[in-house]
């Protein structure tokens, strides 16, 4: 499958700075590293992309993470970029590990955000019983829609970045930019992680774990070995899985820090 992805680049003054692609986690789009990108931009020239079936990404009829990255590599192939760095926060997390282990060479260092190469249990059900709660076809706007999604999703942050993706059509129809649908069909394949056996990248790799995630456990540290036999890891603590959001500036220190030769 050919998806075109939605994405914004932004370019770097220094001459030959290298490029780093930014991707955001499930139910998010491409401003949700914002903070990141504005840091990064200082020495680095950045993408930002749109999943698809999320921001202003077409719609697809499976999400799979290896179409996902497919999307990806046809975006540095049309824009010529050869190799970059990779930052993924959560599902862009495993996006970033899957173009990694299955395009080795066009991968310079990683940076998976508080996510590991595994399969995890569903966990995002309320999430979706509250958005499917919402009646696009006749709230009258976003408070609304959070009063509505307050019986499913108890945590008002979570309700707020879902809000950022509810937005009004040229002909006044309220509308999620990601696919609702979609998603919780395909969520085996949003919650799964599948890479060939032999798969390696022998790259440099940072995982970045909010200390108080439970995404990234000591169980996990074997698989990681297997397919990234350079892995490092960094704590953040005291913030959870949102550890863009609730610590920037040390996330973005530690982003830069791994990306620096």
């Amino acid at each position: 499958m050919s998806i075109s992805l939605n994405f914004a680049q932004y370019h770097c003054e220094k001459q030959n700075a290298p490029w780093v692609v930014l991707i955001h986690g499930l139910f998010g789009n491409l401003d949700n590293l914002a903070a990141l990108r504005r840091h990064l931009t200082d020495a680095f020239n950045v993408i930002a992309i749109d999943l698809p079936d999320h921001g202003e990404s077409p719609w697809v009829d499976t999400f799979t993470l290896a179409d996902c990255v497919s999307a990806l590599v046809r975006v540095l192939d049309d824009q010529h970029i050869d190799k970059c760095h990779v930052v993924g926060h959560s599902l862009g997390g495993k996006v970033a590990m899957l173009t990694a282990l299955t395009h080795p060479d066009r991968v310079d260092k990683l940076v998976p955000m508080d996510i590991a190469p595994v399969t995890y249990p569903p966990h995002h059900q309320s999430v979706f019983a509250g958005l499917k709660k919402v009646d696009l076809s006749s709230i009258s706007g976003r408070k609304e829609a959070d009063s509505v999604m307050q019986s499913e999703i108890k945590i008002p942050g979570v309700r707020q970045f879902l809000l950022k993706s509810l937005y009004q059509s040229d002909d006044g129809q309220w509308q999620w930019r990601f696919n609702v649908a979609g998603l919780e069909k395909d969520y085996a394949n949003v919650g799964g992680f599948s890479a060939p056996d032999n798969a390696r990248f022998e790259g440099g790799v940072t995982f970045i774990k909010g200390g108080e995630s439970d995404y990234i456990t000591r169980q996990h540290q074997a698989v990681i070995g297997k397919y990234f036999p350079n892995a490092k890891a960094k704590f953040v603590e005291g913030v959870g899985h949102w550890l863009h959001a609730e610590k920037p500036q040390v996330v973005n220190g530690l982003v830069e820090r791994a990306l620096t030769p």
